[in-house]
């Protein structure tokens, strides 16, 4: 869940910038399980079941890209489990798919992988064999967890620094902090890819994600003081900053929603991932998360909280 900064680390902008992203893992989970099997075929079971004979059947291309570039021929059975859809809601899904794949994969060959070398094979992945106009910010958060602020370098390293402060400081946050689901699923590669066109062909909208890195260690200062005051309106700004760079970030749903919110108490939030639906974050004082609740009837809110623990193995055998 990142909270200012986003879409500065797509290449079309890091490469020139630099980007800064300042963001969260979540107590939500995909489960990766990777079972040696009987015989040399491959079965993998998600949304669908694959049983294929080679890995270049495999029709996932995350699970054929993994295993092709792990040197996985065959002779295993993969399955997953997820606490949220997996696909278009904006919260990394598919980067913590990934992630986790490459994570328990490299445990079935024996191998110790660490968070660094998880994130940025996973980037190898999703961008470079898939093709994915996406960023890089979901797959270290899921590698590493916690709370961050993650700095995308012109020679495409990331680098990930935690935020220092007191423990209190991120409760509070943690506690200000709402999530509505908004029942609409959008394809984040479309939105991104028009996104990267759009700071590359538009100098304006370049200096919009320019001011966006500016927020983000903005805020990053006023956290490591100590000091979420200042959390709310840096948000809202963010947001609106966002919403200008590429039409179909927002609509008039979630305009009218981000509204309402925000006469019920919200001080800011945003839309989380690409834009157009998934998960709308909002940022209010405690006292009026039910007002807020009553002014969104037709979304549906979930209880999100923070996750200071990346990937891991949780059995080996």
């Amino acid at each position: 869940m990142s909270f200012v900064g986003g879409g500065s680390d797509l290449p079309a902008f890091y490469r020139k910038e630099g980007g800064a992203v300042l963001s969260t893992a979540i107590d939500k989970y995909v489960y990766v399980n990777v079972n040696k099997k009987f015989d040399s075929g491959i079965r993998i079971a998600y949304s669908k079941n694959e049983e294929v004979s080679s890995v270049r059947q495999i029709e996932h291309r995350l699970v054929r890209a993994s295993m092709e570039y792990l040197n996985i021929d065959g002779g295993v059975e993969i399955t997953t489990i997820a606490d949220i859809p997996s696909k278009g809601t904006g919260l990394g899904s598919s980067s913590s798919f990934t992630v986790g794949l490459l994570h328990a994969l490299n445990a079935y060959k024996g191998r110790y992988v660490s968070s660094e070398q998880l994130g940025a094979d996973s980037c190898r992945i999703e961008i470079d064999i898939c093709g994915e106009p996406i960023g890089r910010q979901d797959q270290y958060a899921a590698a590493y967890g916690g709370f961050n602020l993650m700095e995308f370098r012109p020679d495409d390293s990331v680098v990930v620094t935690p935020v220092i402060c007191e423990p209190m400081t991120i409760k509070k946050l943690e506690q200000h902090i709402l999530v509505f689901y908004t029942g609409i699923t959008r394809s984040a590669s479309a939105l991104l890819k028009q996104q990267s066109e759009d700071i590359t062909s538009d100098e304006r909208k370049h200096q919009t994600l320019v001011k966006m890195v500016g927020l983000t260690y903005t805020l990053c200062d006023e956290l490591q003081r100590n000091n979420i005051d200042a959390f709310g309106d840096i948000l809202h700004e963010n947001w609106m900053l966002k919403k200008s760079i590429t039409t179909g970030i927002s609509t008039s749903d979630i305009d009218g929603w981000y509204d309402a919110a925000r006469a019920a108490g919200a001080k800011g939030g945003k839309i989380l991932g690409a834009g157009a639906g998934g998960f709308l974050m909002l940022y209010a004082p405690p006292e009026s998360h039910e007002r807020i609740k009553h002014a969104l009837p037709e979304l549906s809110p979930v209880d999100v909280g923070f996750e200071p623990l990346g990937s891991r193995i949780i059995f080996y055998h």
